[in-house]
């Protein structure tokens, strides 16, 4: 009787893996030895890569920053598109300081009031524009909007500090006749016996601005007396002396050199007050008698190279410190 051969039933032994725990039969095999010098420097690469790049420091699973992370904006608002101006169009408020009437806030009052008329008819809306052609009228007079101009005059004695005199008198504006065509006018003041720097100027704004008593403009005076000035009336006139129209005192005063020698009865005087005859009223005050007086310094301005009766136009780096004070 033949029996069925049977085969053996083949048994695998499991090893266990000591290092994962895993069947030998579940194990990668083996990387050859090239292979694995190929992943190290694969590896190596990458590492090299990941050190020069931001990106790669980054975890996978880490929020994104604010900048790159994508904002939902609102869509903007369709802006309405603004009209130009016509060439050559200007404001009103800076057409009538252009004219040399006033500062462009104090135009802005004038029109507020009703005051300024174009082309016949009475404007109150601020920013208007003024169009070439337009004729601007305030006070029943015709303006004429016109460049800045700026002049510097060494006044001489025996002329009044005026536009027009109904007395025929000499005026300070003779003096200046042909220096420009544009319509200009004297900042502040010096009365007829005083000579020194005067400035002359249309820019409405900057007039304001020199002669409003806030501005604290910085002026230097030379002082000659009928006798010479006491050491103690000096020191009266630094503390502070009682007028008519309040307290008023000097910053500096000092005796002026001649050379080597002193006189002291003229003195220099550096004061801010912008108060009518300030500085001969100081000392007629103390009992001092003013032969003469002449200022040197206007605002940082001196009279070098400039004569007697002379004037000359500021320069541009002139007019920025003026307007920077």
């Amino acid at each position: 009787m033949i029996k069925k051969e049977t085969q053996p039933r083949k048994t695998t032994s499991t090893k266990v893996n000591r290092e994962a725990g895993k069947p030998s039969s579940l194990r990668e095999p083996k990387a050859s030895k090239d292979s694995r010098n190929s992943r190290n420097s694969r590896f190596s690469r990458e590492s090299r890569i990941s050190k020069d790049s931001t990106a790669s420091d980054t975890p996978r699973n880490a929020r994104p920053s604010r900048a790159t992370r994508p904002v939902n904006r609102k869509p903007a608002a369709p802006q309405k598109p603004k009209t130009p101006h016509p060439e050559g169009a200007m404001r009103l408020n800076k057409y009538i300081a252009h004219a040399g009437i006033c500062s462009r806030r104090e135009a802005d009052e004038l029109i507020a009031a009703g005051s300024v008329k174009v082309n016949g008819k009475v404007v109150t809306e601020m920013g208007y524009q003024v169009m070439p052609g337009d004729e601007v009228n305030y006070g029943g007079e015709k303006l004429r909007s016109e460049r800045h101009r700026y002049f510097l005059l060494n006044k001489p004695k025996g002329y009044i500090t005026t536009s027009d005199d109904p007395q025929e008198r000499k005026t300070v504006m003779m003096l200046m006749d042909g220096c420009c065509s544009e319509r200009i006018y004297p900042v502040g003041r010096l009365d007829r016996a005083t000579t020194g720097l005067l400035l002359f100027t249309n820019d409405g704004e900057l007039t304001r601005k020199l002669t409003h008593p806030s501005s604290q403009i910085y002026k230097v005076y030379q002082v000659e007396l009928n006798k010479p000035v006491a050491k103690e009336d000096m020191k009266k006139l630094l503390d502070g002396i009682e007028l008519e129209d309040g307290p008023m005192h000097v910053d500096e005063i000092q005796y002026a050199a001649n050379g080597k020698t002193i006189d002291k009865r003229i003195v220099g005087v550096e004061l801010h007050s912008g108060r009518n005859r300030i500085v001969r009223r100081l000392f007629e005050a103390l009992g001092y008698e003013v032969h003469k007086l002449d200022r040197v310094v206007f605002a940082g301005l001196t009279k070098k190279d400039l004569p007697r009766g002379r004037w000359r136009e500021l320069t541009e780096k002139e007019v920025g410190f003026l307007k920077m004070i």
